[in-house]
Protein backbone atom coordinates (compact mmCIF):
# COMPACT_ATOMS: atom_id res chain seq x y z
CA UNK A 1 0.00 0.00 0.00
CA UNK A 2 1.67 3.60 -1.59
CA UNK A 3 0.81 6.50 1.05
CA UNK A 4 0.79 9.62 0.02
CA UNK A 5 0.65 12.77 2.27
CA UNK A 6 -0.30 16.39 1.53
CA UNK A 7 1.01 18.89 3.89
CA UNK A 8 0.08 22.35 4.51
CA UNK A 9 2.97 23.19 6.86
CA UNK A 10 6.40 22.77 7.38
CA UNK A 11 5.55 21.70 11.26
CA UNK A 12 2.62 19.21 10.46
CA UNK A 13 3.97 15.96 9.00
CA UNK A 14 2.60 12.42 8.98
CA UNK A 15 4.82 11.84 12.19
CA UNK A 16 4.25 8.58 13.51
CA UNK A 17 1.80 7.62 10.47
CA UNK A 18 4.96 7.14 8.34
CA UNK A 19 6.73 5.39 11.09
CA UNK A 20 3.94 2.91 10.79
CA UNK A 21 4.72 2.68 7.14
CA UNK A 22 8.29 2.72 6.91
CA UNK A 23 8.21 -0.58 9.75
CA UNK A 24 5.69 -1.95 7.27
CA UNK A 25 7.44 -1.55 4.16
CA UNK A 26 5.40 0.92 2.56
CA UNK A 27 6.72 3.24 0.50
CA UNK A 28 5.69 7.09 1.59
CA UNK A 29 5.79 10.29 -0.89
CA UNK A 30 4.13 13.82 -0.27
CA UNK A 31 3.26 16.94 -1.84
CA UNK A 32 4.23 20.13 0.34
CA UNK A 33 1.54 22.65 -0.76
CA UNK A 34 2.75 25.25 1.09
CA UNK A 35 5.95 25.05 -1.58
CA UNK A 36 3.47 25.08 -4.42
CA UNK A 37 4.39 21.42 -5.24
CA UNK A 38 2.53 19.74 -8.03
CA UNK A 39 0.18 16.58 -7.01
CA UNK A 40 0.88 13.27 -7.99
CA UNK A 41 -0.62 11.00 -11.16
CA UNK A 42 -3.58 9.35 -9.14
CA UNK A 43 -1.83 5.78 -9.75
CA UNK A 44 1.28 6.82 -7.84
CA UNK A 45 -0.69 5.81 -4.60
CA UNK A 46 -2.92 3.99 -3.08
CA UNK A 47 -3.80 5.74 0.62
CA UNK A 48 -4.47 9.11 0.69
CA UNK A 49 -3.16 11.74 3.68
CA UNK A 50 -4.82 14.42 4.52
CA UNK A 51 -2.26 16.47 6.82
CA UNK A 52 -3.61 19.40 9.76
CA UNK A 53 -2.70 23.33 9.46
CA UNK A 54 -3.51 26.39 11.06
CA UNK A 55 -5.26 27.77 7.93
CA UNK A 56 -9.32 26.99 7.35
CA UNK A 57 -11.21 25.41 4.81
CA UNK A 58 -12.42 28.95 3.79
CA UNK A 59 -8.87 30.49 3.35
CA UNK A 60 -8.96 30.11 -0.43
CA UNK A 61 -7.63 34.00 -0.94
CA UNK A 62 -5.10 33.32 1.31
CA UNK A 63 -3.71 29.94 0.05
CA UNK A 64 -4.94 29.67 -3.34
CA UNK A 65 -3.72 26.26 -3.71
CA UNK A 66 -6.71 24.65 -1.63
CA UNK A 67 -9.09 24.82 -4.40
CA UNK A 68 -6.48 22.68 -6.36
CA UNK A 69 -6.07 20.50 -3.29
CA UNK A 70 -9.94 19.80 -2.47
CA UNK A 71 -10.27 19.02 -6.64
CA UNK A 72 -7.70 16.54 -5.81
CA UNK A 73 -9.51 14.86 -2.44
CA UNK A 74 -12.42 14.50 -4.88
CA UNK A 75 -10.77 13.21 -8.03
CA UNK A 76 -8.81 10.50 -5.90
CA UNK A 77 -12.35 9.77 -3.69
CA UNK A 78 -13.76 8.97 -7.70
CA UNK A 79 -11.47 6.74 -8.29
CA UNK A 80 -11.36 4.89 -4.98
CA UNK A 81 -8.77 5.74 -3.02
CA UNK A 82 -8.19 5.31 0.31
CA UNK A 83 -8.97 9.12 1.93
CA UNK A 84 -7.98 9.66 5.26
CA UNK A 85 -7.99 13.33 7.32
CA UNK A 86 -6.45 15.11 9.65
CA UNK A 87 -8.15 17.83 12.02
CA UNK A 88 -7.63 20.61 8.96
CA UNK A 89 -7.49 17.48 6.51
CA UNK A 90 -10.36 15.65 8.00
CA UNK A 91 -12.15 18.96 7.34
CA UNK A 92 -11.62 19.65 3.97
CA UNK A 93 -12.27 15.96 3.61
CA UNK A 94 -15.86 16.57 4.89
CA UNK A 95 -16.48 19.96 3.06
CA UNK A 96 -15.29 18.23 -0.38
CA UNK A 97 -18.34 15.37 0.53
CA UNK A 98 -20.79 18.81 1.23
CA UNK A 99 -20.59 19.20 4.99
CA UNK A 100 -20.29 22.21 6.39
CA UNK A 101 -17.03 23.13 7.98
CA UNK A 102 -17.81 25.98 11.34
CA UNK A 103 -16.16 27.48 14.40
CA UNK A 104 -16.53 24.70 17.36
CA UNK A 105 -18.26 26.42 20.33
CA UNK A 106 -14.99 25.94 22.34
CA UNK A 107 -11.16 25.43 20.49
CA UNK A 108 -9.86 22.01 22.11
CA UNK A 109 -5.79 22.10 22.67
CA UNK A 110 -4.31 19.17 24.55
CA UNK A 111 -5.17 15.95 26.05
CA UNK A 112 -8.56 14.70 25.92
CA UNK A 113 -10.61 11.73 25.92
CA UNK A 114 -12.62 10.46 22.85
CA UNK A 115 -15.58 8.46 23.03
CA UNK A 116 -16.96 6.32 20.51
CA UNK A 117 -20.50 6.50 19.08
CA UNK A 118 -22.59 3.22 19.35
CA UNK A 119 -22.62 3.21 15.48
CA UNK A 120 -18.71 3.51 15.42
CA UNK A 121 -19.20 -0.67 15.61
CA UNK A 122 -20.51 -0.32 12.05
CA UNK A 123 -17.47 0.58 10.60
CA UNK A 124 -14.91 -2.13 9.70
CA UNK A 125 -11.75 0.31 10.04
CA UNK A 126 -12.98 1.18 13.96
CA UNK A 127 -13.39 -2.84 14.81
CA UNK A 128 -10.91 -2.91 18.04
CA UNK A 129 -10.16 0.60 18.97
CA UNK A 130 -11.31 1.31 22.56
CA UNK A 131 -14.85 2.47 23.39
CA UNK A 132 -12.63 5.65 25.12
CA UNK A 133 -8.95 6.32 24.33
CA UNK A 134 -7.14 9.65 24.74
CA UNK A 135 -5.70 11.99 22.05
CA UNK A 136 -4.21 14.91 21.43
CA UNK A 137 -6.01 17.84 20.23
CA UNK A 138 -5.33 21.53 18.35
CA UNK A 139 -8.29 22.79 16.68
CA UNK A 140 -10.90 25.74 16.84
CA UNK A 141 -13.20 24.53 13.71
CA UNK A 142 -15.52 21.14 12.96
CA UNK A 143 -17.07 19.57 10.76
CA UNK A 144 -20.30 18.09 10.42
CA UNK A 145 -21.11 14.52 9.79
CA UNK A 146 -20.99 14.39 6.09
CA UNK A 147 -24.23 13.02 4.56
CA UNK A 148 -24.00 9.16 4.78
CA UNK A 149 -21.16 9.11 6.36
CA UNK A 150 -20.85 7.22 10.03
CA UNK A 151 -20.28 9.31 12.83
CA UNK A 152 -17.67 7.60 14.91
CA UNK A 153 -16.34 9.81 17.82
CA UNK A 154 -17.24 12.85 19.87
CA UNK A 155 -15.35 14.45 23.09
CA UNK A 156 -16.56 16.62 25.73
CA UNK A 157 -15.55 19.90 23.37
CA UNK A 158 -16.05 18.32 20.45
CA UNK A 159 -19.23 16.85 19.11
CA UNK A 160 -18.30 15.35 15.33
CA UNK A 161 -14.66 14.53 16.17
CA UNK A 162 -13.90 11.49 13.64
CA UNK A 163 -16.30 9.83 10.17
CA UNK A 164 -15.85 7.38 7.66
CA UNK A 165 -17.74 6.55 4.38
CA UNK A 166 -16.62 3.85 2.77
CA UNK A 167 -13.02 4.16 2.26
CA UNK A 168 -13.04 8.11 3.29
CA UNK A 169 -12.43 8.45 6.93
CA UNK A 170 -11.89 11.88 8.95
CA UNK A 171 -10.20 12.15 12.60
CA UNK A 172 -10.48 15.58 14.27
CA UNK A 173 -7.95 14.59 16.54
CA UNK A 174 -4.19 13.44 16.42
CA UNK A 175 -3.44 10.16 16.98
CA UNK A 176 -0.34 10.39 14.64
CA UNK A 177 1.27 12.86 16.90
CA UNK A 178 4.75 12.54 18.37
CA UNK A 179 6.82 14.24 21.14
CA UNK A 180 8.80 16.23 18.12
CA UNK A 181 5.52 17.24 16.48
CA UNK A 182 3.53 18.59 19.29
CA UNK A 183 6.72 20.09 20.54
CA UNK A 184 6.63 22.07 16.90
CA UNK A 185 3.38 22.81 17.22
CA UNK A 186 3.86 24.34 20.40
CA UNK A 187 6.80 26.56 19.33
CA UNK A 188 4.41 27.48 15.86
CA UNK A 189 1.08 27.80 17.36
CA UNK A 190 1.75 28.61 20.77
CA UNK A 191 -0.08 32.06 20.83
CA UNK A 192 -3.09 29.85 20.57
CA UNK A 193 -2.51 28.68 24.05
CA UNK A 194 -5.02 31.14 26.07
CA UNK A 195 -7.05 31.01 28.74
CA UNK A 196 -10.06 28.33 28.17
CA UNK A 197 -11.79 25.48 29.46
CA UNK A 198 -10.65 23.02 26.98
CA UNK A 199 -7.12 24.66 25.90
CA UNK A 200 -3.97 23.20 27.98
CA UNK A 201 -0.60 25.10 28.90
CA UNK A 202 1.97 24.34 27.14
CA UNK A 203 3.24 22.90 30.57
CA UNK A 204 0.26 20.49 30.88
CA UNK A 205 0.97 19.57 27.36
CA UNK A 206 4.35 18.24 27.91
CA UNK A 207 3.61 16.47 30.86
CA UNK A 208 0.95 14.39 29.06
CA UNK A 209 3.60 12.89 27.08
CA UNK A 210 2.74 9.95 28.70
CA UNK A 211 -0.22 9.22 26.60
CA UNK A 212 2.14 9.00 23.14
CA UNK A 213 2.45 5.29 23.80
CA UNK A 214 -1.67 4.94 24.44
CA UNK A 215 -2.18 7.32 21.34
CA UNK A 216 0.53 5.52 18.87
CA UNK A 217 -1.23 2.12 19.99
CA UNK A 218 -4.60 3.32 18.72
CA UNK A 219 -3.33 4.81 15.67
CA UNK A 220 -1.51 1.44 14.73
CA UNK A 221 -4.91 -0.50 15.25
CA UNK A 222 -6.45 1.84 12.89
CA UNK A 223 -3.68 1.83 10.32
CA UNK A 224 -3.57 -2.15 10.55
CA UNK A 225 -7.62 -1.88 9.74
CA UNK A 226 -7.44 0.26 6.99
CA UNK A 227 -4.54 -2.09 5.64
CA UNK A 228 -7.05 -4.52 5.65
CA UNK A 229 -9.73 -2.96 3.80
CA UNK A 230 -7.52 -1.78 1.22
CA UNK A 231 -6.51 -5.41 0.69
CA UNK A 232 -9.52 -6.59 0.28
CA UNK A 233 -10.07 -4.59 -2.41
CA UNK A 234 -7.39 -2.37 -3.61
CA UNK A 235 -7.47 0.97 -5.21
CA UNK A 236 -8.25 1.57 -8.93
CA UNK A 237 -5.55 2.70 -11.08
CA UNK A 238 -5.73 5.80 -12.97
Amino acid sequence: MRLHCLQHVPFEDMANIEVWAKNKGFPVSRTLLYEGEELPLLSKFDLLVVMGGPMSVHDEAQYPWLKAEKKFIRQSMATGKMVLGICLGAQLVAQVLGANVTKNPKKEIGWFPVRLTPKARNAPVFQGIPEEFMAFHWHGDTFETPKGAIHIASSEACANQAFALGRIFGLQFHLESSRDSIERLIKNCGDELTHGKYIQDAETIRSGMGYLKETDMTLSLLLDRIEMEYEKSPAETA
